[in-house]
Parts: structure tokens; C-alpha cells; sequence
């Protein structure tokens, strides 16, 4: 059965909307330098899972897997980019109250 809670949360809410709509306020908002810098933090980990996923497998078909991958556990991924767009909307303000 497939959660659907997703499709029902309000961008309008008290706590100010979705964790993804909470992060673009954040990053519209917030030093440039900080943003650029946590930015940068995001492509290179992103560029160092992708390294090693293809050290797995050096098909070549990296994409299509990754695509296969999401289609397969579209609610799990969902909820990790939740927490992701959580953690790195923490990773600015803790920045910005220091």
C-alpha cells in the first residue's frame, strides 16, 4: 500500500511547509558564501557516491540503475530527501548562528 502523505502536506502550515520548501526559504535568505559553500559539500559527496557505485559496477549503465533504483523504492527515497533537505537546512542556520 502506498503512502500518499506526501501529496497532502501543507506548504502553508505553522512550521512554515515541506522540508524541501524549508530549505529553498533558508537558502534564499541566508549568506551566499554559506550557501555556495554547503552546495559544494552536497556535489562532492554526490560525486564521491558516484565514484564508488561505479567502482561496483563498471557497466556504464549508472543512470538507468539509479532510475531503476528510484522506481523500485520510490516511498524510501522520498523519505531520505526529506531528511536530507532537513540536514542540510540545519547544516546553514547552525552555520549562520555561529
Amino acid at each position: 500500500m502506498a503512502n500518499y502523505e506526501v501529496l497532502f502536506e501543507n506548504e502553508e502550515d505553522i512550521f512554515g511547509g515541506t522540508p524541501a520548501s524549508k530549505y529553498h526559504d533558508i537558502t534564499s535568505q541566508a549568506n551566499s558564501e554559506i550557501v555556495k559553500d554547503e552546495f559544494d559539500k552536497i556535489v562532492e559527496k554526490f560525486a564521491i557516491m558516484e565514484a564508488m557505485l561505479e567502482e561496483l559496477d563498471d557497466s556504464g549503465d549508472l543512470d538507468k540503475k539509479i532510475a531503476q533504483y528510484a522506481l523500485e523504492h520510490s516511498e524510501k527515497i522520498e523519505n531520505m530527501k526529506k531528511s536530507l533537505y532537513i540536514e542540510f537546512t540545519g547544516n546553514i542556520v547552525m552555520r549562520l548562528d555561529s
